[in-house]
């Protein structure tokens, strides 16, 4: 019923005399040699921003266009497409989405002629969940969603290296952002795409989060030789500090509520205990920290309680 309801209200408003689709206004950035991002906020989903704060990018091969995510939306990937082709006429190989979350995959409508590549965990996920993840971004951040639904991936892929032209790419499986994180590294030139696995000066979300895998992916990116780092979010760094920050601010949080929990503490005297200082470089801080309560600390609490045994 709410899927007709936003459907019906798209259409009316639609009709409306002098409305114009928005638009994003995308400018590729050169990161490397070939490979292109287009930098997003660091802010949250919000109508002002039409949920543009994500890095999406592209890899322009002798082959053809790799493209690395597809954003928030139906506009924002049609208006991907068109940046792209700015830069190049080449055809577009294929799509990977790095995990379910919207920012990643609801512009995949601009791209259904080619293959959109995903960890069977994604695709699965967005099977299940699309649809709702489609409905409460048009009520976040409404006339940018406009015709938008959501496109299951169409191509599952595993732990593996792939050559497109003059680009070797290795595909990396992980998990604990979400259940399924794909990282893409690019050995011909060492730039790593992390996924939602990085964040740069940006706090890190945590609705599908498992913090103890995160930080085992964690590790497994900080092993490889890298000369950018493409983070999901924030800056763009030629080193692997934001491996490091995202580490910290997973340990730090991960401890505290596990710390409070044990000493009897709640979840609302929680909401508002001090931040570390160090912290105050990330973007949405509070907010974000507020909504890793609100998602943790039900296990966090889950493991003090005493064991009955029979």
């Amino acid at each position: 019923m709410i899927r007709l309801l936003l459907a019906a209200a798209v259409l009316l408003l639609g009709a409306v005399p002098g409305w114009a689709a928005p638009s994003y206004d995308l400018k590729p950035e050169l990161i490397a040699p070939d490979t292109y991002v287009f930098v997003g906020s660091t802010e949250h989903f919000t109508r002002a921003n039409g949920g543009n704060i994500l890095n999406p990018g592209f890899i322009v091969t002798d082959d053809g266009v790799v493209v690395i995510q597809t954003g928030p939306s139906r506009r924002f990937g049609e208006d991907m497409r068109a940046a792209i082709r700015t830069v190049t006429p080449k055809p577009i190989r294929i799509v990977y989405i790095s995990n379910l979350h919207p920012d990643y995959f609801l512009g995949s409508q601009a791209f259904k002629d080619v293959p959109i590549a995903a960890l069977p965990g994604t695709i699965a996920g967005i099977e299940r969940e699309g649809h709702a993840i489609t409905e409460n971004m048009y009520r976040l951040v409404g006339d940018w969603m406009r015709g938008t639904d959501p496109v299951v991936p169409t191509q599952a892929v595993h732990g593996s290296t792939v050559v497109y032209g003059n680009h070797r790419l290795r595909l990396i499986p992980l998990e604990g952002h979400t259940h399924a994180d794909l990282a893409l590294y690019d050995e011909t030139t060492k730039v790593l795409f992390a996924g939602g696995v990085v964040f740069s000066d940006r706090t890190p979300t945590t609705p599908h989060a498992d913090v103890g895998k995160w930080l085992k992916a964690l590790d497994t990116l900080d092993a490889l030789d890298v000369s950018v780092l493409v983070p999901n979010h924030g800056r763009i760094r030629p080193d692997k500090g934001a491996i490091a920050q995202t580490r910290d601010w997973l340990t730090w949080l991960d401890g505290s509520l596990r710390a409070a929990a044990a000493q009897g503490r709640d979840m609302a005297e929680m909401l508002d205990a001090p931040i570390p200082e160090r912290f105050s470089v990330l973007n949405v801080l509070r907010p974000e920290y507020q909504r890793s309560v609100a998602h943790l600390w039900p296990a966090a609490e889950l493991e003090t309680l005493p064991r009955v045994t029979k």
